[in-house]
Parts: structure tokens; C-alpha cells; sequence
């Protein structure tokens, strides 16, 4: 499927809203936004490898990670059968990890193209459907688990949940992995604070209102001082994220089904404390974003049918 789109042609790009003076300076005036493919079924997990310049991310009902090319613009399939693969992170020594929905697990992938299962079950029961995932500068690996993958067979196989929705750690060391938080409804995308001394994690089926939680992180893993940065009290829905060096959060935003979603679909732009800049309208529904190029500097944002990007005036934290 191909979804119709019409970059701007005069600057800056309307697309681009701002909502708060702080987002002119996030903003670049001669950036706009672009399509860079179409054809997915559900686009997610988008991560950058820029010792290739290329972009990977999921298609999870086709069952495929595509590979986008930035020295040629061109996408290609990297793996397919892929699991029904979701969220990716590279870890400290740069290889790929993955959520796969099919599997309910998590995998690495070696250098050499073995896969390495790193998580599939908790206290002797399977997880439900990893689905967003992160590492940490020690080593650890987090991940949030709802039962998403599990609950149909579109991206992944229909099951019973054995586990609460829930997000896990996995420590460096080799110690067994943790469950750090199992209070949140649908526990979706997730990010560290760029000094990593907080954990952002969106509760994407919290009623009445969507909303993105921030937690200290203490020793070990542990997490305390829960704080509402943001309840998205407009009908709009929070999927994935990325943080900038600066702290500010790139949320992927839509309608949470029961408003209309003129206007949501796109990507959100908040500060720390939950006020809100800005506003990047697309076509689609937007589900995760990811920081890349040469200078970290482009935001990545996959969008049910499509891969988007725009250069900001902003770089990911790393």
C-alpha cells in the first residue's frame, strides 16, 4: 500500500507546528518533512546504525525488518521471516536486539547473523509479546511486555497471557532478569533521561487519558518517585519515544481510537516536565521515532504504512 504524500514546497514547512517559543529553536527553517518509503502494513521500531548509514525497522504483520539505505535511498528487506519483530536497540557492543511478538521473546543478533535468545520467559512463564526496548550505558537491557502480540493473529499468534503487563531488566552481569514495574495498563514505548537517572515509559491503554510516566532509577534497576509527566487529555495516544541531548521527549502520537485524528496523527514534542512544543503533522498515525544521520540530528518516525524523516535542530541522546 502506498500512502499519498506531497512534501511542502515553501519554508518552513507548515507541517511543522510550534506550540510553545521553546520549539523555534528544535526547528529548522529550511528542513521539511519527507517520505522516505510506503508500503508497510504496521511500520515500528525504527533504529539507526550509523556505521553503515542505514535505518532498520519492523513491518510487524509482514513479517519482515526493512533496511533503509541513506547513501542510496533505497529499502530492502534485511530479514523476513523475522518473527513478527516490533521494537530494536543496539546494545554496547553494537549489535542488534530485538522484541519479537511471534516468538515472545528477545533476541540478539551476532555479528555473524546467529541469533541469540537473551529473554523469553519469566518465572518459568512466557512472556506475553515484547514490545519497545532500550539499553542502558551498563550493559542492561530493558523492555516493556503488554500482551499486544498476543492478542489477535495479526502480529504475531492469538495466546493466553501467562504474565502481567510488565517491564523487565536485564542485567549486564548475567544475573537473572528483573521485573521492574507491573502497574501499568498496556506499558508501550520507553527511554532513559540522558543522564539515564530517569525512565520514561508510556502507559498506552491508561484510562481515561493516555498517558507517559517518568521514574527515578536507583540501584540495581530499582524504580521510585513515579511522576505524571504527561496525560494526553486531547483523545491522543503515546506509542514510542526518543529523547534529545537536551531532555526533550519525541513522542509518536495518534488518536486513541475514540476521537477523530485530525490534527493527532504525528509526532508530539514535550519537555521534561510535560509542557508541550510542538507538533509534527503526517498523513498517518506515527508509532515510534528514532534520532540518526551523520550528525544524529535526523528524527526517523515510522507510521503504519510509512518511513518518515525530518532534520531538527536537536541531536539524540545517546
Amino acid at each position: 500500500m502506498s500512502v499519498l504524500f506531497v512534501p511542502n514546497a515553501r519554508y518552513p514547512d507548515a507541517a511543522v507546528e510550534v506550540l510553545d517559543d521553546v520549539f523555534r529553536d528544535l526547528r529548522l527553517y529550511s528542513a521539511s518533512v519527507e517520505q522516505l518509503f510506503s508500503g508497510c502494513r504496521w511500520a515500528e521500531g525504527p533504529v539507526w546504525f550509523g556505521d553503515g548509514r542505514y535505518l532498520l525497522f519492523s513491518d510487524i504483520p509482514n513479517n519482515r525488518i526493512l533496511r533503509w539505505d541513506e547513501t542510496s535511498g533505497a529499502t530492502s528487506v534485511f530479514r523476513q521471516p523475522a518473527d513478527n519483530a516490533n521494537g530494536h536497540t543496539r546494545e554496547t557492543q553494537g549489535r542488534l536486539v530485538s522484541c519479537e511478538h511471534l516468538t515472545r521473546r528477545i533476541t540478539r543478533t551476532e555479528f555473524d547473523g546467529r541469533i541469540t535468545v537473551l529473554a523469553d520467559r519469566f518465572d518459568g512463564k512466557r512472556l506475553n509479546s515484547p514490545n519497545d526496548i532500550v539499553c542502558a550505558k551498563d550493559g542492561s537491557i530493558w523492555f516493556t511486555d503488554p500482551s499486544f502480540g498476543i492478542a489477535s493473529d495479526w502480529e504475531g499468534d492469538r495466546a493466553a497471557q501467562e504474565l502481567p503487563h510488565a517491564v523487565y531488566r536485564i542485567p549486564a552481569d548475567g544475573a537473572p532478569m528483573q521485573r521492574v514495574l507491573d502497574d501499568l495498563n498496556g506499558p508501550n514505548g520507553l527511554a532513559f533521561s540522558p543522564d539515564e537517572s530517569e525512565l520514561y515509559v508510556i502507559e498506552s491503554r491508561a484510562e481515561p487519558h493516555r498517558r507517559l510516566w517518568a521514574y527515578r532509577v536507583g540501584a540495581n534497576g530499582a524504580l521510585t518517585n513515579k511522576r505524571l509527566v504527561v496525560d494526553a487529555a486531547d483523545g491522543g495516544a503515546l506509542d514510542g519515544m526518543a529523547i534529545d541531548t537536551q531532555g526533550h521527549l519525541w513522542c509518536g502520537y495518534g488518536s486513541n481510537g475514540r476521537v477523530p485524528s485530525a490534527g493527532l496523527d504525528g509526532v508530539r514534542i514535550y519537555e521534561a516536565t510535560g509542557k508541550v512544543l510542538g507538533h509534527i503533522h503526517l498523513p498517518e498515525r506515527c508509532a515510534n521515532v528514532c534520532f540518526g544521520g551523520a550528525k544524529n540530528n535526523r528524527l526517523f518516525m515510522a507510521s503504519s504504512h510509512s518511513l518518515y524523516a525530518l532534520y531538527v535542530n536537536a541531536r539524540g541522546a545517546a
